[in-house]
């Protein structure tokens, strides 16, 4: 069973996700890297404030695995960066972990499947009527 977030975690998850949304952003316009988007959709932070679940989502898919992999390697850094900003509101900076979030290619897939005119909801009931048959 999982446990409601409190309140200062609430607070605490909406300042990392600007903060680091903004670092990124930063960094991408620094580097060399063009027609890139990464967004951060969501951070979870833990209960004793020690680890950071920081969920991406990253456009075009082909860059994906090559940037995800970037931050992965460059994560200390980021947190110091972090640090220096938010040393006024958090005393320590939680541990980062990076996640690629792939809701919006789930959704891609079902408008995909929707738009041929392939009914998602027929495949599965289909597959049982099949699967219970000998």
């Amino acid at each position: 069973m999982q446990k409601r977030e409190t309140p200062r975690q609430k607070k605490i998850n909406t300042s990392l996700q600007q903060e680091i949304a903004l670092l990124i952003q930063n960094a991408i316009r620094k580097g060399t890297i063009y027609n890139l988007i990464i967004s951060v959709t969501k951070v979870q932070v833990s209960s004793d404030l020690s680890i950071a679940k920081i969920y991406l989502s990253i456009f075009p898919n082909d860059k994906a695995l090559f940037c995800f992999k970037n931050l992965k390697e460059n994560r200390n850094k980021l947190r110091h960066d972090l640090s220096q900003k938010m040393k006024h509101q958090l005393r320590k900076i939680p541990e980062l972990f990076f996640y690629l979030d792939d809701s919006l290619d789930y959704i891609e897939a079902i408008e995909r499947n929707l738009s041929e005119g392939e009914n998602p909801l027929n495949k599965t009931s289909e597959k049982k009527t099949n699967e219970g048959k000998i």
